[in-house]
């Protein structure tokens, strides 16, 4: 009978530490559960972005288990462009979760959430409804959390109104594509928001699915999911009136019985879960070569561009081209063809020619260095005839890796670059890229001793005797004052709790220098 069970619900509405300072799962140990629980499918359903998306679909497909991407996100209420906060019901836009079925249902997701980040932002992502009528091939939603349209139709206006939500989403998305998600928290109000969801299901047909809003692995996880929230609301687990995420210890990975025992009359709402795994069929073209397209004066192909540029180059630098200039730069042209990099050389010829132009100063590191085409068309400056450096360290037909080119800038005239490459490539096809801020050993004992209520004085002394560079782990292990002051239990806790946050994402940024030149729209 269990082997059966197992087999009869996947988890589809899922958060990982993607979904800042709210999920406290990391990745791969959500993925090991799933497996663990010998489930054929996972989703991911992070609030707002696709941070986690490629992890964790190369993660699932290395465990055997098809990955589901999504995304629960903000619609809003009225527009997404509106940022009036006179505006009814400004500021609280509803959850929806989406699932791509489909690459094209992928393309439209990541779609929707750069629109969401680029033109919807108002404290959330936001998209609107419009949008989503533009992006919905190729996704399936989910009605959400309490927070999503049909529970707040449902609770404050009638099963008529939510009734009415559920056509227009399922207008939106298309017959079979949308589905009223069952929860069951422990939460009355949940429990009343389900007799909802199952009569505007009976009225209007629309299908049901129970989900379980994971947002950590295993059921012990709740207080320091409880205590991440609190860091990210800058309260303590004292403060009168807080949410009190420990209020509700429900939100882990439960197994395909346990989500059985919750919903024994909803039996058809379980084997949706896996019905709707079946219809997502999701391969990503990762590992493809996809480069962007350098335009080249008319008659001329990018290898007839690049041969002219070093031959040139070659003159002005050597003088003359030798027998031995001419057999070197001949072989590296045919390789550097022969491995498709043509286009990409002249990518950053020009770029750097540009900075040149202007001014700013560059420096080209690694073993860029070794290619006497590279020296001939201006992108490096050491001779590598002179100094023996070998080409095949640049690149090379028996081991094959893309070409390792850094580029330096002036740190206060980086951004002129990336304007002109902005301008030449366009602005859709040019990004920073991004990064993300995890929380150190000592900042993870600092944050979660605050939230705890201790003085900053103990917090602090703790902290100290944590040495840098070593995780929490590792020091309870090596650091005998810490073992000692982990006699206190006060302490103990502290430490337990810290060592489960801490190399989890705290916030995002823009890395100083990585930039993606791309062929296609980003966006």
């Amino acid at each position: 009978m269990g082997q059966v069970i197992a087999k009869n619900f996947v988890h589809l509405h899922t958060h990982s530490e993607y979904s800042l300072l709210d999920g406290l799962s990391r990745l791969s140990d959500l993925v090991a559960r799933a497996k663990a629980l010998d489930m054929p499918a996972l989703g991911l359903t992070d609030h707002g972005a696709l941070y986690g998306a490629i992890d964790f679909y190369t993660l699932c497909r290395d465990a055997g288990i098809k990955p589901i991407i999504g995304v629960e996100t903000y619609v809003a209420r009225n527009n997404r462009f509106d940022r009036d906060p006179r505006s009814e019901g400004h500021g609280k836009p509803w959850h929806l979760v989406l699932l791509a079925k489909d690459f094209t249902g992928y393309q439209n997701l990541v779609a929707l959430v750069t629109a969401a980040h680029l033109e919807g932002y108002y404290y959330r992502p936001r998209m609107d409804k419009d949008l989503l009528r533009e992006r919905s091939q190729g996704l399936i939603a989910l009605s959400a959390c309490l927070q999503g349209e049909l529970a707040r139709a449902i609770t404050d206006e009638g099963i008529d109104a939510a009734c009415a939500v559920a056509e227009e989403h399922r207008s939106i998305f298309g017959e079979g594509n949308y589905y009223l998600e069952l929860m069951s928290h422990g939460i009355p109000e949940q429990e009343r928001v389900n007799d909802g969801v199952r009569e505007v299901s009976r009225r209007t047909g629309v299908p049901l699915v129970v989900t379980n809003d994971i947002h950590y692995v295993h059921a012990e996880d709740a207080e320091a999911q409880d205590v991440m929230v609190c860091i990210q609301s800058g309260k303590t687990i004292d403060t009168p009136d807080r949410l009190k995420m420990i209020d509700n210890p429900e939100l882990f990975m439960r197994s395909a019985a346990q989500m059985s025992e919750l919903f024994p009359n909803d039996p058809e709402a379980l084997e949706n879960t896996l019905r709707i795994a079946e219809k997502i069929d999701l391969r990503l073209p990762l590992g493809e070569q996809r480069l962007p397209h350098f335009e080249v004066p008319a008659g001329k192909t990018p290898e007839d561009q690049l041969r002219a540029l070093a031959e040139a180059g070659a003159v002005e630098k050597y003088g003359a081209i030798t027998p031995e200039l001419r057999e070197r730069i001949d072989k590296e042209l045919a390789i550097i063809a022969k491995t498709g990099y043509t286009g990409y050389i002249l990518i950053v010829q020009d770029f750097i020619r540009f900075a040149h132009e202007q001014g700013i100063l560059t420096a080209v590191r690694g073993s860029a260095g070794g290619s006497v085409v590279n020296y001939a068309i201006g992108m490096t400056d050491i001779d590598p005839l002179k100094y023996g450096l070998i080409f095949e360290r640049f690149l090379n037909l028996e081991r094959f890796t893309p070409p390792d080119i850094d580029v330096d800038f002036m740190g206060d005239r980086r951004d002129e670059v990336i304007q002109y490459v902005t301008q030449k490539y366009g602005a859709d096809r040019v990004a920073q890229i991004g990064t993300f801020n995890t929380m150190l050993a000592r900042a993870a004992v600092r944050d979660v001793a605050r939230v705890l209520g201790m003085p900053y004085g103990e917090a602090d002394r703790v902290a100290k005797t944590i040495p840098f560079g070593t995780t929490l782990t590792d020091s309870r292990r090596m650091s005998a004052e810490l073992r000692d002051l982990e006699q206190e239990p006060h302490v103990q806790r502290l430490l337990d709790l810290a060592e489960k946050v801490e190399g989890l994402v705290r916030s995002t940024g823009t890395h100083a220098a990585g930039v993606v030149i791309s062929r296609e729209p980003i966006t």
